[in-house]
């Protein structure tokens, strides 16, 4: 991931977590998919994500979340390798796994810096 890119990164996990220790579980999902959209494209952080979001699925015990990132937490790291990502797209069950996303005014603008999307 580059480095201007990792703060933001970074912060979106933070938040979550601080979100989870709340017990906001909209928050903390909030901040789960904007680290997705935000790491999406490097292997390491894009599965770190699809960990965290599975986590959550069994915290909440919520059986489609399970199922869906299994597959995700499988194939997203290989597909940030070959860079065939859908830009945009949130990484959770409810969405498709291929399927790309309007990126937020802000993420859009943090990745533009550091390359065109």
């Amino acid at each position: 991931m580059p480095t201007p890119v990792r703060p933001y990164y970074e912060a979106e996990l933070r938040n979550s977590e601080e979100a989870r220790l709340r017990g906001d579980l909209q928050h903390e999902w909030h901040h789960l998919e904007r680290a997705h959209i935000l790491g999406q494209r490097w292997p390491r952080e894009h599965n770190a994500v699809h960990w965290r979001m599975l986590v959550f699925g069994f915290r909440t015990k919520n059986t489609r979340e399970i199922i869906g990132q299994l597959p995700r937490l499988i194939l997203g790291g290989v597909k940030s390798f070959v860079g065939t990502v859908p830009i945009g797209n949130t990484g959770g069950a409810n969405v498709p796994a291929l399927k790309p996303l309007a990126l937020p005014d802000d993420l859009a603008a943090i990745l533009n810096d550091t390359f065109a999307v």
